[in-house]
């Protein structure tokens, strides 16, 4: 799924550095009533099931959807019936997809993807039936996969229904996940890759059970007819064709599960549970998460319901991000176009291996570590023998000064995360592209999207700010400690240097890239241009160029220069020249310090604190 790791988790390091049932009756409050098929304007003559997802889509964008992607009714359905136990860890239910065969050749075989950590056997698929007729799932070509032979193909235009049942043991969450330990721990280590790190994606802790991946689905197809690359240990996991989606979701009372999509209400059981129900439509995702205890608050923008679910201990946290994900909404509908869902929500998780949050289509997850952070952050990292020692003796004299722009730079970082997953609604939730072959595409636009949302709503000399903070230091510092610059623009899995490379590059230098388009062609155009390539991609997939090309058409006596920027800025190193050096970092950090860059050794101090980090991590796993 698109668990699309988003924010880098290593910040710190820099600002330290520098079906309703019948039988049951309704539970109060009495759910929304779900609209009858006559009562959803726009869905045309489509099957009742398809209109009541269509209600996941604005009135206005239901001819648009049909215009970029055909007829509603032929979109990919996906029914799903989940039970959950979360003291248990364990989830089970039946999934059924039913698609149209589209391709100019027959289609001969089918793929489902399933979450990473499937490579361990926590989820297994069971009794497949296809068209009515037990099958066989057998084996992919990658340990997410799974394939089933259709005998006999089916032609274009023929439908094929898919069904089996699927049961998980949901992994215990990664130690100290809910703190910054526990994310920079792991991001500490020296670019390791576990072959199955979904950064909590599929975890559980004991009020959160975070479910992503565990819906398998139907991957896109490349031209020779092989399903997309899935996850490789770092960055997004994967992303689909738009599909509809409508679930049933039953947990132990107490406990409340969220998802994408319309709610069409909540239905207690005779023992004692209750089912939730959504529906979605032409989404490339469908996230579920569960969560007990949890608080929420909402706001509309724009007849979009903004909802924020947080923990009772951080509701002053969580009232402020809904505050930023609703400004952000704000500012991204005016410049880039409605986002074409009813609701969107932003659920607190205890995210883990550096990760900020995630996105999904209409739902993303912001890391509870992000929520409790500037409260207090050397309580989150302290705690551990020698841990307090440990970080006195770095900071040193310049603890005072670090500590006070620490808690400002948290807080910052919260909020520039929050309009990241924003962001992502648009780029890839909206413009699809490939978040494993060229993950470029839509972290660059997000990240520098986010920093858009900055410079509209704070001005342009905060902004300036936190791209220095948020871009530009984390690849210096990466180089400072010994990382090599190098292309951007590549498939996740060719980031050799694990996390620190593959952010320094995607989200430190590659989000530039769009700054200096802009600055080249001016903001009329550029501007011009963003829209149309969000008005162009709407629920298709856009190229690794097809932004350039926009910009190309906005400015043509800029195409020449416009390519020639993209060459060096994702193809090519250019980084310390464009970026600054580690000697401008160094400088940077003496004059925080109070003292000239002579004084600071900042390669010592980086080495120092990804020792401390590393030993920091050892402890949380107990090794």
């Amino acid at each position: 799924m698109p668990p699309m790791r988003t924010f880098p988790g290593w910040w710190l390091l820099c600002v330290l550095v520098a079906g309703p049932s019948a039988a049951a009756p309704p539970r109060a409050p009495t759910p929304a009533p779900i609209s009858t098929p006559a009562s959803v304007p726009g869905a045309g003559s489509v099957a009742p099931e398809v209109q009541l997802c269509l209600q996941h889509l604005k009135p206005s964008e239901r001819d648009r959807a049909a215009r970029a992607l055909g007829p509603l009714d032929s979109l990919p359905r996906y029914r799903v019936q989940l039970e959950v136990e979360p003291k248990e860890r364990r989830v089970w239910g039946k999934v059924q997809v039913e698609l149209v065969a589209k391709g100019p050749e027959p289609l001969t075989e089918l793929y489902l993807r399933l979450t990473p950590n499937a490579r361990s056997r926590q989820v297994t698929l069971s009794g497949a039936k296809l068209n009515g007729k037990a099958v066989t799932l057998e084996p992919g070509p990658e340990p997410t996969l799974q394939r089933v032979a259709l005998e006999p193909p089916v032609a274009p235009g023929g439908t094929v229904s898919l069904e089996f049942a699927v049961k998980g043991t949901v992994p215990r969450a990664a130690p100290g996940a809910e703190s910054l330990a526990g994310g920079l721990g792991g991001l500490m280590g020296g670019g390791k890759k576990s072959g199955a790190e979904d950064h909590g994606a599929f975890s559980a802790t004991a009020d959160v059970v975070s479910l992503v991946g565990v819906v398998p689905q139907v991957p896109p197809m490349d031209a020779q007819g092989r399903p997309w690359d899935g996850p490789q240990g770092q960055g997004d996991l994967a992303l689909y064709e738009p599909a509809h989606v409508l679930a049933t979701l039953t947990v132990p009372s107490g406990w409340a599960a969220h998802a994408t999509g319309t709610p069409l209400g909540e239905v207690p059981e005779r023992d004692g549970r209750v089912r939730y129900s959504f529906a979605a439509a032409a989404v490339r995702d469908f996230p579920v998460l569960v969560t007990r205890g949890y608080q929420s608050a909402t706001a509309t923008v724009n007849a979009v319901t903004v909802e924020s679910h947080f923990a009772p201990q951080d509701a002053a946290v969580g009232k402020r991000v809904l505050k930023y994900a609703s400004q952000a909404l704000s500012e991204f509908e005016k410049r880039l176009g409605p986002l074409p869902y009813t609701h969107f929500r932003v659920v607190q998780a205890p995210l883990s291996g550096g990760a900020g949050g995630m996105e999904f289509p209409g739902l993303v997850t912001v890391a509870t570590s992000l929520y409790r952070a500037k409260a207090n952050p050397m309580a989150l990292l302290g705690g551990m023998p020698g841990m307090d020692e440990a970080l006195q003796q770095f900071m040193g004299a310049q603890g005072a000064g670090l500590m006070a722009q620490l808690g400002d730079s948290l807080e910052r970082t919260l909020e520039f995360t929050v309009a990241h997953e924003v962001a992502h609604q648009y780029f890839a939730g909206l413009v699809g592209s490939d978040p494993i072959h060229d993950p470029v595409v839509d972290e660059s636009l997000a990240q520098y999207a986010a920093l858009l949302y900055i410079e509209w709503a704070h001005g342009k000399e905060a902004a300036e700010a936190l791209k220095q903070e948020a871009l530009v230091m984390p690849y210096q510092l990466y180089r400072v400690g010994g990382g090599k610059d190098g292309r951007a623009d590549r498939p996740v899995g060719d980031f050799a240097g694990g996390e620190m490379e593959y952010g320094a590059l995607v989200y430190g230098k590659a989000p530039l890239l769009h700054q200096a388009s802009r600055e080249l062609m001016g903001d009329e155009a550029f501007f011009k241009a963003l829209r149309a390539y969000v008005d162009t991609y709407r629920f298709k997939w856009a190229c690794r160029s097809c932004f350039t090309q926009e910009l190309a058409k906005a400015s043509p006596t800029n195409a020449k220069a416009l390519g020639a920027l993209r060459t060096r800025w994702w193809e090519e190193a250019h980084g310390d020249e464009d970026l600054g050096s580690s000697e401008d970092l160094q400088g940077l950090m003496g004059a925080m310090g109070g003292g000239s860059p002579g004084d600071v050794d900042l390669g010592a101090q980086t080495q120092q604190l990804q020792q401390m980090l590393e030993e920091i991590n050892n402890q949380l796993l107990g090794q």
